[in-house]
């Protein structure tokens, strides 16, 4: 039998990031960003390598895959934003790939479940929460049952995502077979040498052998027990929070799934996890399964630049017709609002789907605390009432795609380890814009009007939390 649980502990590992987060600025003073792209040398410029399965390609199938992309569609923005993409760097992408978008817990655990009972050599999960109760109880039951077939299973969780998760949860599947890593302990006797208060692993893949892997903004969670649309759109009651999340996944296959694997093993090893990963079976199909162009980001609090944000940032820089933003916490500081702020000022339309209600009052009212300066410069705000807005999701000019765990904030820039997948193309870019509309049609658009005629707590709520912005 399981026990009863409030319908705020997200927001309660929420709060412990929080917590952490500001020991980490007393202890470092305060942290920094990197430079806008605008403010590099062009000699940081960097090239474009494409692999595919068999490693990076020639010149040919190099310029032949950059040539199907940009023929989808929307040419000189897909060449635009490729550009946008060296601006900092080398931009190291894989060819050949077959996505699809997943939306909310349903659509996502159906399709990992299926893929983790298809598992021949290993399965790899990795998750910011791993709870031990609903869909999670699902999912530990399936790992047990492929460790017993002689499969590798591993996990890493998040001392502090996790810390609600009974430690006889991990116990029961160690016994199983599963090897189980928490991510930097809060108690720094649980794995000597490997202890790291303030730098938390927010982190959600999952891959299984070379064939499939997945990543978003999904936790192993029983939130995710229903769709944020299953109710035509109308909140539950009392349990809204606690129900019908809404988030997304994408699932990658092909050249990419390896790349994913790899983040994973980096972390494992770097933690000085416990156990053996043993290998992955080969891909099941000999050809490659699809034509997206796909490009990973790992960010880690110790990198020097957060890749991740630059990426972002530069992509608003360089946006010429949209940008659309779907982020459950937004309070990514003014260099980013000013980024969007001046891309509405000369004319691209730039709109973004925000929570109406958040497990996390601070971040909330820290984002609210500059919607006035957007609405301002023409930036269209929707807040998502009907469901607790989860996802990390944008799409740029219908060329440029992202879906990942990184939120628009501080823990994610400078305190989390954070993983995104960008998609180029226009194709995907299409489903990307119909899932955004999708959202914004089920959303309360926010007018300059009526956005300052909200109340003096409200307002003192926005001040507060924009002097605690750089702990959220």
């Amino acid at each position: 039998m399981h026990k009863t649980r409030s319908p705020q502990t997200p927001g309660l590992r929420r709060l412990c990031g929080l917590v952490l987060s500001g020991l980490l600025l007393a202890v470092v003073g305060c942290s920094s960003l990197p430079p806008k792209t605008a403010d590099l040398p062009v000699e940081q410029a960097g090239t474009v390598n494409v692999s595919g399965a068999a490693g990076q390609v020639s010149a040919t199938a190099e310029r032949k895959a950059l040539q199907g992309m940009v023929n989808e569609g929307k040419k000189d923005l897909a060449i635009h934003h490729l550009k946008t993409l060296t601006a900092t760097g080398d931009a190291d992408l894989y060819q050949g790939n077959r996505t699809r978008l997943l939306v909310d817990g349903p659509a996502t655990f159906g399709a990992m479940k299926a893929a983790i009972a298809q598992a021949r050599g290993r399965v790899l999960l990795q998750s910011y929460i791993v709870e031990d109760e609903g869909v999670a109880a699902e999912v530990a039951e399936l790992l047990l049952a492929r460790a017993a077939q002689g499969v590798k299973v591993a996990m890493i969780y998040d001392a502090v995502g996790s810390i609600t998760t009974p430690d006889a949860f991990f116990k029961r599947l160690v016994d199983g077979g599963v090897a189980v890593c928490a991510f930097n302990p809060i108690n720094p006797t649980k794995r000597p040498g490997f202890w790291g208060l303030t730098h938390r692993d927010h982190r959600k893949l999952l891959v299984v052998d070379e064939d499939v892997a997945f990543t978003g903004g999904i936790n192993i969670s029983r939130v995710y027990g229903s769709s944020s649309f299953g109710r035509r759109g109308q909140p539950t009651g009392e349990g809204a929070l606690d129900d019908g999340w809404r988030d997304t996944q994408i699932e990658l296959r092909g050249p990419v799934v390896p790349v994913i694997g790899q983040v994973f093993e980096t972390t494992w090893r770097e933690q000085g996890c416990p156990g053996e990963l043993g290998q992955p079976a080969p891909q099941k199909a000999a050809a490659e399964p699809g034509t997206r162009v796909v490009k990973v980001i790992a960010s880690d609090p110790r990198d020097k630049d957060n890749r991740i944000y630059s990426t972002l940032l530069a992509a608003v820089d360089a946006a010429q017709v949209n940008v659309r933003f779907t982020m459950a916490y937004f309070a990514p500081g003014n260099d980013f609002v000013t980024a969007l702020r001046k891309a509405a000022e000369r004319g691209v339309v730039v709109e973004m789907v925000l929570p109406g209600r958040s497990d996390s009052t601070l971040a909330f009212h820290a984002g609210r605390s500059y919607y006035d300066d957007l609405l301002s410069s023409g930036v269209r705000i929707y807040q998502m009432e009907h469901a607790l807005m989860h996802a990390k999701t944008a799409v740029i000019d219908g060329v440029f795609s992202t879906v990942g765990s990184s939120n628009l904030d501080w823990l994610s820039f400078v305190a989390n380890s954070e993983l995104n997948v960008i998609v180029l193309g226009d194709d995907f870019g299409a489903e990307m814009n119909r899932l955004f509309e999708r959202d914004r049609d089920a959303s309360q658009a926010i007018t300059l009007e009526a956005w300052r005629r909200r109340g003096l707590d409200d307002r003192a709520m926005e001040t507060l939390s924009r002097l605690m912005e750089r702990m959220l």
